[in-house]
Order: C-alpha cells, then structure tokens, then sequence
C-alpha cells in the first residue's frame, strides 16, 4: 500500500508497516517455540574420549536425579537430570567451564569438559518404525 505524496514520492503507508512489523513478530515467536518444544526421543548422550558411558532419554524422565562420573584418575564430574533437560552441576576440573554452561535440552549447544574428556550431547533417537518409503 503506498501513497504519493505532492512531489511525486511514494511511501508505506502505516497500515503496511504494522502488518509488516506484525508478520515478523509472529514468524520468530513460532520459530522460538519450535526450537524449544521438547519432542520425543531426545536423548543425552554422555561421552568421554569419543566412547558414550551413559545414555538417557530425556523425554522419558518423570522425577529430576543426580549421577556421578569419575575417570580412571579420581576425577569427578556430576550431572542433573530432569525433564527434557540436563546439566552438568559439580567438576573438579580447574575451569568449571562444564558447570558454568547451564542447562541443555535442545541440542544446540554440547556440555563440554576439556579437562575430563567428557562431553554430553543431545541427540535426536533413530526412529526403528519402517516408513512407507523404506521396502
């Protein structure tokens, strides 16, 4: 919708923009949802040197829980577990970069330990249903 004004010029009108404006807000708020919907089948993966010791859905957690990792050289890092998220909550690595990261629940961003070699990611489950493509 634009207007001329006396000299010619053309503008967007305000109506324009407020739609305009209006369609963007509505474009991130369902893109924002769409990345932080917990869907079934995630699963975090924790993994120290390249070899997953532990495996959870978290989908599937219905009570938050604790667990403990500790290497073949005393050292410890300790995660917490609830729906849909996890985070790491105690290392006595000399960083706590781990500790510092948060919680994870969309896979966007690993929970890396430098120090400890551990790393946990969330990871998208494979589906084991045959779809209408597979023969």
């Amino acid at each position: 919708m634009k207007t001329a004004d006396k000299t010619g010029k053309t503008y967007i009108s305000t109506r324009a923009w407020i739609v305009g404006i209006a369609v963007f807000f509505a474009v991130c708020v369902v893109g924002t949802v769409l990345l932080l919907v917990q869907k079934p089948g995630t699963v975090a993966n924790v993994y120290r040197d390249n070899e997953c010791i532990y495996s959870v859905d978290l989908s599937l957690v219905t009570e938050g829980f604790e667990k403990t990792f500790t290497d073949e050289n005393g050292h410890s890092n300790t995660i917490r577990v609830e729906n849909g998220r996890i985070r790491m909550i105690a290392a006595d690595c000399p960083d706590k970069v781990c500790v510092d990261t948060g919680w994870i629940g969309n896979g966007a961003v690993p929970i890396v330990c430098l120090p400890h070699h551990l790393v946990i990611r969330i990871e998208k489950q494979p589906q084991n249903d045959i779809d209408s493509v597979a023969r």
